[in-house]
C-alpha cells in the first residue's frame, strides 16, 4: 500500500475514533430516549462534547476532499513523494486538530486546520 493510501486508512480510523468520542460524550449529557430518537431539533452537546461533535463534523467535510484527492492521485499514477508528504501533513494536522478542538484552544485550532489545508493543496497541485 502506498503512503498516501496508508494515511487515508489512518484518517478513517481517526474519524471513527472521533465519532466514538462524540457518542460517549453525548451519553454523558443526554438521556437514552433523546439519543435514540429522531433528534428534532438536533442535540448539541455542551463544552467538550459539543466541540467533539463539531470536530467530527468538520472531519467528515475534510475527509471527502482528502479521500478524493488521494484516490485520484493513486488511480492516475500521480502519487509521489509530494502527495505522500501532503497526506502525512493532512493526517497529523487533523489528529492535532481533533485534540486541540476538544480541549478548546481556538487560535491554535485554526492554525492547525490551515496546516491540514496545506496538505490538501500539496496533493491537489500534483494533479493539476
Amino acid at each position: 500500500m502506498t503512503p498516501d493510501l496508508t494515511y487515508l486508512v489512518w484518517t478513517v480510523v481517526l474519524t471513527i475514533l472521533q465519532v466514538l468520542l462524540s457518542v460517549v460524550g453525548a451519553m454523558t449529557q443526554f438521556s437514552l430516549p433523546v439519543l435514540v430518537g429522531n433528534r428534532e431539533p438536533p442535540v448539541e452537546g455542551r463544552a467538550w462534547v459539543g466541540r467533539a461533535q463539531r470536530a467530527h463534523r468538520n472531519m467528515l467535510e475534510s475527509l471527502a476532499l482528502f479521500a478524493t484527492l488521494v484516490l485520484v492521485a493513486h488511480v492516475s499514477g500521480l502519487a509521489n513523494a509530494t502527495t505522500a508528504m501532503g497526506a502525512a501533513l493532512f493526517f497529523y494536522a487533523r489528529l492535532a486538530y481533533a485534540a486541540i478542538y476538544v480541549i478548546g484552544v481556538p487560535w491554535l485550532r485554526t492554525i492547525v486546520w490551515t496546516v491540514g489545508v496545506v496538505g490538501l493543496l500539496m496533493i491537489l497541485l500534483q494533479l493539476l
